[in-house]
């Protein structure tokens, strides 16, 4: 890619360099004055703009045919992971219900059925990450306090933390799968960071969404890196330590404001102000 640009580049200075060159040749010719410059400025004008428009064109097209062939070779690739994905799922409530009365393989099935959950739920995010590097999210309109209310229903169901909702509605348009993903970013990050029993606060108020949770917290060196990829507050943390990066980045895409405040010991508290 970066050759072609190169080569690009140098064929569009050559064809200006050239065209300077008629550009000259013509005033001198017709001698030099105001009527003659514009003239053979503005035809001067003219063939660079189509010459590059056509140079554009042929290298966008170019472009757009590996994206094209990149997002066909994904969908065959997660069509593919869908299928033992639906399998698990299939198999896993046929046995659960041969198992009515076998309380210790009724807890491992669970646990199986909840990872195949989870594992659909990154599946969807995948597709999501995809299309959105290759393609524009089309943005929706919707309630903001049905969707977290939704989001809080899921994580609720790992049988973790407490949470606590004070909630109104509030109607956005944005994009909502990312929405989703930026908001379960923050919620497991408060679990993650919370023992178990400790309460998670989510509120919603003249547009502004907060989540405060009862964690360690960071101090303010924590807070100053906490944005930056592969950061992780706790090395012993299951995680790849690039979920606030990308809530950072949805935040700044969407134009929503993001702040951090945080106590080391008392918890930390996360307010987006859609």
């Amino acid at each position: 890619m970066k050759k072609e640009i190169w080569i690009g580049t140098l064929l569009y200075t050559l064809s200006i360099v050239l065209l300077f060159g008629m550009l000259l040749n013509f005033l001198s010719r017709n001698g030099f004055d105001l009527k003659t410059y514009l003239i053979g400025s503005s035809i001067l004008i003219f063939i660079a703009t189509s010459l590059g428009f056509v140079l554009s064109s042929y290298m966008l097209s170019q472009k757009q045919k590996v994206d094209d062939n990149l997002l066909h070779l994904t969908k065959e690739i997660l069509h593919e992971l869908n299928i033992p994905l639906s399998t698990i799922q299939a198999n896993t409530l046929m046995i659960k219900r041969t198992l009515q009365k076998n309380e210790k393989n009724l807890k491992r099935l669970t646990r199986i059925e909840d990872a195949s959950l989870r594992l659909e739920r990154l599946y969807t995010e995948l597709v999501y990450s995809i299309k959105k590097e290759i393609h524009t999210i089309e943005k929706e309109t919707f309630d903001l306090e049905s969707l977290v209310r939704e989001r809080v229903e899921v994580l609720e169901a790992l049988n973790r933390n407490p949470f606590s909702l004070d909630l109104e509605s509030c109607i956005v348009r944005v994009d909502k799968i990312g929405f989703e993903k930026m908001f379960d970013n923050i919620l497991t990050n408060a679990m993650k960071y919370s023992d178990k029993e400790k309460e998670i606060k989510i509120t919603l108020h003249n547009a502004l969404l907060t989540i405060e949770d009862q964690g360690i917290g960071m101090d303010e060196t924590e807070l100053i890196t906490i944005y930056e990829r592969y950061y992780q507050l706790d090395n012993k943390s299951y995680g790849e330590g690039i979920g606030l990066a990308l809530v950072k980045a949805y935040c700044d895409d969407e134009k929503i404001k993001i702040s951090i405040s945080s106590q080391k010991g008392k918890g930390t508290k996360v307010s987006l102000d859609i």
